[in-house]
């Protein structure tokens, strides 16, 4: 499997999202409804797929861990889209970091 074919589904989703944020009424999308209640309430509910992706897997239930984890990692990308970032963004500070240690990264932070 190719770095483009792993990724790509994500990359299809990113673009849905994309879609639904200008083409679809909140009334007919759950992208475009999230986003119609603003940063807030798209931040919460990504808290809440945190938490309920870390419980999954504190159990060790597989199934259920990879579930929360494709909705946390939906409701990322609608958290990134309405405070205006670009997966391009998020790929270019990953490539910053390429070369440090995560605990130097880490450490270095302000």
């Amino acid at each position: 499997m190719t770095y483009k074919n792993k990724f790509e589904k994500l990359e299809d989703l990113w673009k849905t999202i994309e879609d639904r944020a200008v083409n679809a009424s909140p009334e007919d999308s759950y992208v475009s409804s999230l986003i119609s209640k603003g940063v807030k309430e798209c931040a919460k509910k990504l808290g809440e797929e945190g938490l309920e992706t870390s419980l999954a897997a504190i159990t060790l239930n597989k199934e259920d861990t990879t579930k929360e984890s494709v909705d946390l990692l939906f409701h990322l990308l609608v958290l990134w889209k309405v405070v205006g970032l670009k997966p391009e963004e998020i790929m270019e500070e990953l490539k910053k970091r390429e070369s440090v240690s995560g605990l130097i990264e880490k450490k270095n932070r302000k």
